[in-house]
Formats: structure tokens, sequence, C-alpha cells
């Protein structure tokens, strides 16, 4: 399994920065991608210069509604064939309707598989309802947020229903970061609140998130 920051505020090379997350993920045969950052021409420029193609995506998860995870939706759409489009049954009924005219909606509430060693925690939270995913791996299991606004404890909380937590990647927003002491693995994107003190905290588990960031599983 290959995962591959496409979207961050940091980008290095001939990837560009943008407000947002994106993540590329490539299980077997699955080519996955998770949430679509803001800008869809940032995001189309990072997967050329990452070599994917758009048109082989197969699987779109979304996160949660907010713009900076949803903006470049419609340009990667433009390219794919009837994709899977995972998305929070809470999401406005407008945007469902959007995604259909080019895509096979798939409404999620509860945690549920979306293949083979990749599951959806479900909607969690409740002012912002988001999910996550949790990919399973040999080394453990790496769990992906998009910027975690149900709080990092109910997050991880669930995630564990999967298997023993190695990793997690994505944005933190503000949550306490205590709940990742012992986590092997530690990758804060996008919108962290709180970097500075995970690394203080945890350096040995420290990664610094970029586009072009690459991890084999």
């Amino acid at each position: 399994m290959k995962l591959q920051i496409l979207y961050d505020n940091k980008a290095p090379n001939n990837f560009k920065a943008g407000w947002g997350f994106s993540c590329f993920i490539a299980v077997n045969e699955k080519k996955i991608l998770f949430d679509t950052g803001w800008n869809g021409f940032v995001l189309l420029n990072n997967m050329k210069a990452a070599g994917i193609n758009p048109e082989e995506i197969d699987t779109i998860v979304i996160s949660h509604q907010h713009w900076d995870h949803i903006g470049g939706l419609n340009h990667v759409l433009e390219y794919t064939r009837n994709p899977d489009v995972y998305i929070p049954e809470s999401v406005s009924e407008n945007l469902k309707n959007e995604v259909k005219n080019q895509a096979n909606i798939v409404e999620v509430s509860e945690a549920r598989k979306v293949c083979d060693n990749i599951y959806t925690t479900g909607e969690l939270g409740e002012k912002i309802k988001e999910q996550s995913l949790v990919l399973c791996s040999k080394k453990g299991n790496i769990v992906l947020t998009g910027c975690a606004h149900p709080g990092l404890e109910v997050i991880i909380k669930k995630s564990r229903e999967f298997g023993e937590i190695y990793g997690v990647i994505g944005g933190f927003h503000d949550s306490n970061v205590d709940i990742l002491k012992g986590t092997p693995l530690i990758i804060p994107c996008h919108c962290t609140q709180k970097g500075g003190e995970i690394k203080t905290k945890m350096p040995e588990s420290y990664k610094n998130c970029e586009v072009g960031y690459e991890y084999d599983i």
C-alpha cells in the first residue's frame, strides 16, 4: 500500500502548496483519493508532478464538506469514469446532487469497508461531522484524518475498533495531542495547530508533512 500527500500548506520543488488537504492511496489495483484540497488546478498540478493519472482514480473519499477539502472535487471528476465517492450522509443535498451527475455516491453514516484493508470510521462528531479512514497494514493501522473536527480522542477511539494503531496522518485542528503519545508515526498536516507541541513531546514519532511526502505501508 502506498500513501502520498498531494495537497498541503507546504510544498517543495515542482509541487504547489495551498490551504487544504488531499492524499492519494494505492492498494492492489485500487486508486483512492482522500479529500481534494481547495484549488483543483493546484491538485492536478501536484498529481502530475507525482506521476499520478487522475483518470485512474476509481474511489474518492470526502472527509467533510468544508471548502478546503472539496474544492478540487469537480476538477478530478472531469477526468474520472463514474468513480465511487464516499461522502458523509450529513453533507448538503445540493452537493450530493452535483456529485451524482458524475459519480456513484456512497453515503456514509456508520463505519464500513471501502476496499480490502481500508475502512471508514463513519461519521463522527456533533457540530461538524467527519469521517476518517483506517488503513490496515502489517505494522499496524494508519489513521488518516481530514481536519479531526470531532477530536482526535473520538477518532482514535473509533479507529481502535479495527486494531492497533501504528500511525496518524492528516489535519488535527486543535485536538488534545496527548492522545498520540506512544504512537510510532505521527504526521500532522494542514490545519494542525499544535504541530510544535507534538514535535517537542514526541520527537521520535514526528514527521514533517508536505506535498509529495510518500509512505509505503
